[in-house]
């Protein structure tokens, strides 16, 4: 978004006068071309910043001068407020601070911008849990989040599916994530490489021990981390697969019944259409409880070719349709029961 960049590119110059255009481009990842329009819109914003020639040159801000929120555009100013889900703050016990920082946020701004601001909350509300779920906060996280603003070790007690609390464990927290209304902590055991991810509903008995402080890995990266992690775990859930003959039509239904990425790998790996323009791929899917639920979906548009018991399951269910749903030039089905003559 240009208006964050713009305010990165005021606060880099506060802090560091005299940067070129080809520092401003590799900091902020832009070109030098974009570089030099960004400091024009910050000119005419009334930013006063100065380029100067020579080997003392670059930009650099007039003296005195400290950005201020008040140069804002409104639009600016309520993209501000969009920041952070009111859920997850509430969860984490930040819903006072964060209520205090737009306090702050709003006495630093003009009327005009206030008002702006103001308005994007009456306009837009993030909503992070999912449809048909009932959204809970473990009772636990505000500690963890605690521990974790500290750089502070945890042990605690977790508890898999189907069985009650392990062993007690250490723990150093890097980070809180929230996915689909379900809390998760990152973390590492110490003295082992790479990081774990625990869901924070089932974390049992949390302690903080008095020498848990710990120096976090400088180079980890959360979003990085998240984005690899859920790679690879929906990788996981993908247990079995399913032969399909599918018509033009049920290609392209296919990603929308079924696990989005399964369906592009299938897709991309399928072999030309047939003359009659039906295609037969392999699909990844979780069981073939799952495929039987999803594939339903398609009717006469995919056509299972194997596992021989899920094809098998859908002739059952083909025969079960029909008898409910016969063709009507056939007339109705018959009629039974006592009344029958």
């Amino acid at each position: 978004m240009r208006a964050a960049r713009l305010i990165r590119m005021a606060l880099l110059l506060q802090s560091t006068p005299g940067l070129t255009a080809a520092e401003l481009a590799r900091e902020l990842e832009i070109s030098e071309r974009t570089v030099i329009r960004d400091v024009q819109a910050l000119q005419a914003a009334g930013v006063p910043v100065h380029s100067a020639r020579g080997r003392a040159g670059g930009y650099r801000l007039a003296p005195g001068h400290r950005t201020r929120l008040t140069t804002l555009h409104p639009s600016e100013a309520e993209t501000l407020y969009l920041s952070g889900l009111p859920t997850a703050l509430r969860d984490l016990g930040l819903s006072d601070a964060a209520g205090t920082a737009r306090l702050k946020l709003s006495a630093t701004l003009l009327p005009s911008l206030r008002e702006a601001a103001d308005s994007s909350t009456r306009r837009f509300h993030l909503d992070a849990p999912a449809w048909f779920r009932e959204p809970s906060a473990p009772e636990l996280l505000p500690d963890l989040a605690r521990a974790l603003w500290a750089d502070r070790a945890v042990e605690f007690a977790y508890a898999r599916p189907g069985s009650g609390p392990g062993p007690v464990r250490r723990v150093e927290p890097y980070g809180l994530v929230l996915k689909a209304g379900v809390w998760y902590l990152v973390g590492r055991l110490p003295g082992r490489t790479g990081y774990r991810t625990f869901r924070a509903d089932r974390i049992t008995a949390l302690g903080t021990p008095p020498d848990g402080v710990f120096t976090r890995a400088p180079a980890f990266d959360l979003a990085a981390y998240w984005q690899e992690h859920s790679a690879r775990f929906a990788l996981t859930l993908l247990r079995a697969t399913v032969t399909l003959r599918l018509t033009p039509e049920g290609l392209r239904r296919l990603p929308a019944v079924t696990d989005r990425g399964a369906a592009e790998r299938a897709l991309a790996a399928a072999p030309p259409p047939a003359p009659d323009g039906r295609v037969t791929l392999a699909l990844a899917v979780e069981s073939e409880e799952v495929a039987f639920a999803e594939l339903s979906s398609l009717g006469a548009e995919a056509e299972v070719l194997a596992p021989p018991t899920l094809r098998t399951r859908f002739a059952r269910q083909a025969r079960a349709l029909a008898g409910l749903y016969p063709d009507e030039d056939h007339g109705p089905p018959p009629r039974t029961g006592t009344g029958q003559r």
